[in-house]
């Protein structure tokens, strides 16, 4: 198995697989039709998940990829959460009840930048237009720099269980290269405090195949980072678009590591999470044993959405704020953009859905097929028929063919499951690409395969 082969053919580049079809593939369909019939005719009994998108930092990271803007004010910031606190009462009022949360979770931008205030406000909306109990699981993206006594008292008011703190690199190098300074210190000590206050699960975000990242430096990160003995940690690759992201134009292409140096830090880096107690989970993620997501991941309960793994089941998530993406099981509704725009039509009253998708059967299988691929490395013939029944038999024998022309031999095909080999896990994002209907019909670029 030829990794260099691999990675400079053309499945080189494909999607991350947060969704199927991916969302430069949603079309221009009426998505406030879409998004309006499905919350109006969710079951009673059906709880959903809620992601609040806060699209504000205040430095602009040059390796971000996500739908953001840089504020040194925090008006524009008050002003968005009125606009997200008057989105939750439209979609109350669009279902008509208050519905059951399992999950909420706000990421950004950087929503640790909330102050006190807005949290309790943010909060006291929250427990207004949802249900939302003991058991609702309420994450929080955290920018270290943004830490302060005040936001850790917001965070309690709010509630919030599990928080996710970004790191990426603590060499000085890489971030004076990528416009983010944070120490370890400072990180060590916030973490402490996240702990102090009751928030029972913490997470790690690191980054390889960053501009001057070395072997020597990423290594001592990730040693760092188990020192703080996360109770996961999530490893990604930066995905350099500027294409799409002009700010990553200051970033130095000749600073970035090669394709085949990019694979082996990446290899290098999750075996030594490994090897420190941590499961694999899926391709970039890691977890205690005891964690309720390698519980999961053991257990064949992992999931995929946009925010990359979970162990949320729920069948419809909804987001709000401004870029957010709902999924609804059957269609996918991406709010307006901008940000004066999405304010202005929420503050009128209406949802902010903009554009979608409504999946056909053949999305459907296929979105079924790539998840489990992207979790479990693997999907049952069986398990595909009981799902879709005879419309599953088309793909079965197409899952079949795939492994019997895969020239790299990243796959084979049993009597009764199609399965990625063990020695080929790095490459899943490939074989999840085979099945994309979407790939070659379109000129859209992608981020690296590792």
């Amino acid at each position: 198995m030829d990794a260099e082969t691999i990675l400079a053919s053309q499945r080189g580049s494909v999607p991350r697989y947060t969704s199927y079809p991916t969302a430069p593939h949603f079309t221009d369909q009426d998505g406030l039709t879409i998004a309006r019939s499905r919350i109006e005719s969710l079951p009673d009994d059906e709880a959903i998940s809620l992601y609040l998108h806060v699209p504000f930092c205040d430095r602009l990271c040059w390796f971000c990829g996500c739908h953001t803007k840089h504020t040194l004010k925090y008006a524009p910031v008050e002003a968005y959460l009125g606009a997200l606190i008057k989105e939750m009462a439209t979609v109350r009022a669009t279902a008509g009840r208050r519905l059951r949360l399992a999950q909420v979770h706000l990421g950004g931008g950087s929503p640790s930048m909330l102050r006190q205030p807005d949290f309790i406000r943010l909060s006291s909306a929250l427990r207004r237009e949802f249900e939302v109990d003991d058991d609702t699981e309420i994450s929080v993206e955290i920018d270290p720099s943004d830490v302060t006594e005040e936001t850790l008292e917001g965070l309690v008011a709010l509630g919030v269980t599990r928080a996710s703190v970004g790191v990426q690199d603590f060499s000085e190098a890489v971030q004076e290269a990528i416009n983010r300074p944070q120490t370890f210190e400072q990180t060590r000590d916030v973490i402490t405090a996240l702990r102090a206050t009751g928030i029972h699960s913490l997470n790690i975000d690191a980054l390889y195949g960053l501009p001057l990242q070395t072997e020597e430096r990423l290594v001592s990160t990730i040693d760092q980072v188990l020192s703080l003995a996360p109770d996961r940690i999530a490893l990604f690759g930066y995905a350099h678009v500027p294409w799409l992201k002009k700010h990553q134009t200051l970033i130095r292409d000749e600073d970035l590591p090669g394709t085949m140096e990019r694979f082996h830090h990446a290899a290098l880096a999750a075996d030594r999470i490994a090897a420190a107690g941590y499961d694999r989970i899926g391709i970039d993620h890691f977890a205690k044993p005891g964690d309720t997501m390698g519980i999961a991941a053991r257990e064949g309960r992992l999931f995929r959405n946009f925010q990359g793994y979970t162990t949320d089941a729920c069948r419809t998530l909804i987001g709000l704020g401004a870029s957010s993406i709902s999924s609804y099981g059957d269609a996918y509704v991406q709010n307006i953009v901008p940000t004066s725009q999405y304010e202005k039509t929420v503050l009128d009253g209406r949802l902010s859905a903009m554009r979608g998708v409504k999946l056909t059967l053949d999305d459907r299988i296929r979105a079924y097929i790539i998840e489990r691929l992207m979790c479990d490395f693997a999907f049952s013939f069986d398990a595909l028929e009981e799902k879709f029944g005879y419309a599953a038999r088309p793909y079965i024998a197409e899952a079949r063919l795939v492994a019997a022309n895969d020239r790299f031999g990243l796959c084979d095909a049993s009597s009764n499951r199609f399965a990625i080999r063990d020695e080929a896990r790095a490459f899943t994002r490939i074989v999840a690409s085979f099945f994309d209907a979407y790939l070659d019909n379109g000129t859209v670029r992608y981020s690296k395969a590792v």
